[in-house]
């Protein structure tokens, strides 16, 4: 895989991790998905933030 196409993909995983994330979190305000716990909602913005700060990491200071 290279370095462009992991990007990329890590680019994606963010994207739907975040949009992901802010559809629950709205979801659970409008009173739609009460039964979700609110760390679930906190792991899936921690995970998002994760794979941005690796897709930067990997597209800034990993030289393959």
């Amino acid at each position: 895989m290279s370095q462009s196409s992991l990007n990329r993909r890590l680019t994606q995983v963010f994207g739907i991790l975040l949009g992901m994330g802010i559809a629950v979190w709205l979801l659970r305000g409008f009173g739609v998905l009460t039964f979700i716990p609110g760390g679930i909602i906190w792991l899936l913005f921690l995970a998002a933030i994760a794979v941005a700060i690796l897709s930067y990491v990997q597209k800034t200071w990993w030289r393959f």
